[in-house]
């Protein structure tokens, strides 16, 4: 049972509380955006739900039976819309397509100005570039850290993007929150729990990546982690999952794109890039994760994919990322959903 109350006082958030607590019922307490949710698990068979919307302070009372409560289209009907940094051109969720682009690591100012300025140029409304990059080998390049953050924002500056990283210790959290508009959840991190809650507590949208073996409950309910700390503005990445195939570097699961949006209000995008590997694939599967109801894309790309020092194979460069917009442009505007610019 979820209890919503709007601006409760102290005395009514304990009231709902304690008499919870006589039906011996486990209780969970999140503030979010002035209100109060309060969730209660147990029996509930000699729960009276009206009995607790009559209470002071109540909103509304909500029985759900999905086990990711706070993500699950029975608490909340409406899609959710991330709008990044107060912008309605970068959000996630409505009636538009978002598209974030950007090389996989940031490796230079030079770098990664000549990126954002190209991306912006095509039609990208989000800039992306990792500082830390949690790597398979650790003999390959980690990222600059936190003077790779620097970079962001002063390239973020420049060009007037908002930027997404990727946070991947719990302790550098306070750190690139003042440097990055939305915190990204890599796919290796997604039941990272205690990053998920450190993230939560950041008062930034957060971008959650599918963990490559995770099935679509379990990523929801990483989501779940996230919103039952106070984030309310999730944005879930689809990026392929590890299967028997070998001629891509994952599986792009796009089965996954209605089911969740069936499931659950938040947005969901796609990262073609990853999902295939190769730079070849990433125009037809972002194509399709469009056709599918995708609500934006992250796409790599990189001024000189040859010499990039990390996922150059599956980077786009400029001019490819520039005739894949014209192309999503002319598709969007068929399936009633423009991309935003």
């Amino acid at each position: 049972m979820i209890i919503v109350m709007n601006a409760p006082t102290p005395d009514q958030v304990n009231r709902v509380l304690n008499k919870l607590k006589q039906h011996n019922l486990a209780t969970y307490c999140i503030s979010s955006g002035g209100n109060t949710i309060v969730t209660a698990k147990g029996d509930l068979s000699a729960c009276n739900p009206e009995l607790y919307e009559r209470m002071p302070g109540v909103d509304r009372v909500l029985i759900v039976k999905s086990p990711f409560k706070l993500a699950s289209r029975e608490f909340q009907a409406d899609d959710t819309v991330v709008a990044v940094a107060n912008s309605t051109v970068s959000s996630f969720g409505g009636s538009r397509l978002s598209v974030i682009a950007g090389p996989c690591a940031i490796e230079s100012y030079e770098q990664l100005y000549e990126s954002a300025v190209g991306v912006k140029t095509a039609g990208a409304t989000m800039l992306r570039g990792g500082a830390y990059k949690p790597r398979t080998s650790p003999y390959t390049f980690q990222g600059l850290a936190k003077n790779g953050l620097e970079i962001l924002k002063a390239v973020k500056d420049a060009v007037k993007l908002p930027v997404v990283s990727e946070v991947t210790d719990p302790r550098n959290v306070d750190l690139m929150v003042q440097y990055v508009d939305v915190l990204q959840i890599g796919a290796r991190n997604m039941q990272n729990f205690i990053l998920l809650q450190e993230v939560a507590m950041a008062n930034k949208p957060v971008l959650l990546k599918r963990g490559n073996s995770a099935t679509i409950e379990e990523w929801l309910m990483a989501a779940e982690y996230l919103m039952a700390g106070g984030c309310s503005q999730v944005i879930l990445c689809e990026r392929g999952i590890r299967t028997f195939e070998n001629y891509t570097r994952n599986t792009l699961d796009l089965n996954a794109v209605p089911v969740v949006k069936h499931l659950s209000h938040l947005p969901v995008i796609v990262d073609p890039s990853h999902g295939t590997g190769s730079w070849r694939w990433v125009g037809p599967m972002a194509k399709a994760a469009i056709a599918c109801g995708a609500d934006g894309l992250i796409i790599e790309v990189h001024p000189c994919p040859e010499e990039a020092l990390s996922d150059g194979p599956q980077s786009l460069t400029l001019n490819n990322f520039t005739q894949l917009m014209d192309e999503l442009r002319i598709l969007s505007a068929a399936l009633g959903r423009p991309v935003n610019t």
